[in-house]
């Protein structure tokens, strides 16, 4: 699709609740919002959609095209994308399926929309099928309520938290599913392959970090220092930590990048210990944090005039 034909898709999506007319009647599509591997920018692409349980699943086509679309290659780089549905906006990470798992997903997809597997036919590359997860409660569930900076504060953790235990648990069920793990001659079939899920999954959680931690260097603290002076240790503290846990981060990537050959038992001691000096950050942080962001309210109400 050209960019004058995308952005007039985009423009009728946002105008009618999510419903686009022409090729697109009667379809489910999406917004998908990713960021630039090299620019770092917002680019917003229109795409056919499919559902599986809770997720939505799009597929990196390109109408057959011998390379990769761009948006696929940006959500490699960076996973938290940004999804509108209907007239739902809601952030996700991507999750490109792998193995026997795509090509179930894929021919899930086929099944709703024949012309995908015509597009297959057309190139030699196989086509991706990305999941998209909400890395926020869905519809059906009670939302917790934020009404201060301390609730804001919990809630991202809580997320990184929650993303860090999923890194863990999918690395050791990537190592369950190597040649040689399970018991011989026990006719289980091999799990799907995990290294990509566990890539994007900690790449997410670095990516979610990395900005956390940024607005809280040069918004959170500044405003703390300034009214809270008795919070200035504390909050040099957690600046020094910031940058360990920006040299973790670094250590957690290259841990992950060396999954396929790593030896299990140094791989699982690594990892839980750089899980307990961030989880330790982030205990820290609430101890010393929480009773003054309790009293700033959430979202922030318009400048007080006087």
């Amino acid at each position: 699709m050209t960019l004058s034909f995308n952005r007039s898709v985009i423009e009728e999506f946002r105008a009618r609740g999510g419903k686009v007319g022409g090729p697109f009647e009667g379809s489910d599509l999406l917004l998908l919002t990713t960021t630039g591997a090299t620019s770092g920018r917002e680019h917003t692409t229109p795409l056919a959609c499919f559902r599986d349980g809770d997720r939505l699943l799009v597929v990196a086509s390109a109408a057959g095209a011998p390379r990769h679309p761009d948006w696929y290659h940006n959500l490699l780089a960076h996973p938290l994308v940004q999804v509108e549905f209907g007239t739902e906006e809601f952030p996700a990470v991507a999750v490109p399926a792998e193995g026997a798992h795509r090509d179930r997903l894929f021919a899930q997809v086929v099944g709703a929309a024949p012309g995908f597997a015509d597009y297959q036919a057309r190139t030699a590359r196989t086509l991706p099928v990305v999941m998209l997860e909400r890395s926020e409660p869905g519809p059906d569930e009670a939302p917790r309520e934020i009404t201060s900076l301390a609730d804001k504060l919990i809630e991202v953790h809580t997320w990184l938290r929650a993303q860090l235990k999923q890194v863990r648990a999918e690395a050791d069920a990537h190592f369950a599913a190597r040649p040689g793990a399970a018991v011989e001659g026990s006719g289980a079939p091999p799990a799907p392959a995990l290294g990509l899920q566990i890539r994007q999954h900690c790449l997410a959680f670095c990516q979610a970090l990395t900005f956390h931690h940024t607005s809280e260097d040069e918004h959170v603290f500044p405003s703390l220092d300034t009214h809270h002076p008795h919070l200035r240790a504390a909050l040099d503290r957690l600046r020094a930590e910031h940058r360990t846990v920006g040299r973790i981060k670094d250590e957690l990537a290259g841990l992950l990048g060396s999954i396929g050959t790593a030896d299990p038992h140094r791989f699982r001691s690594e990892l839980e210990r750089m899980s307990e000096e961030l989880t330790a950050h982030l205990d820290y942080e609430e101890e010393s944090l929480i009773p003054v962001l309790a009293e700033i309210p959430f979202p922030p109400g318009p400048p007080n005039p006087s």
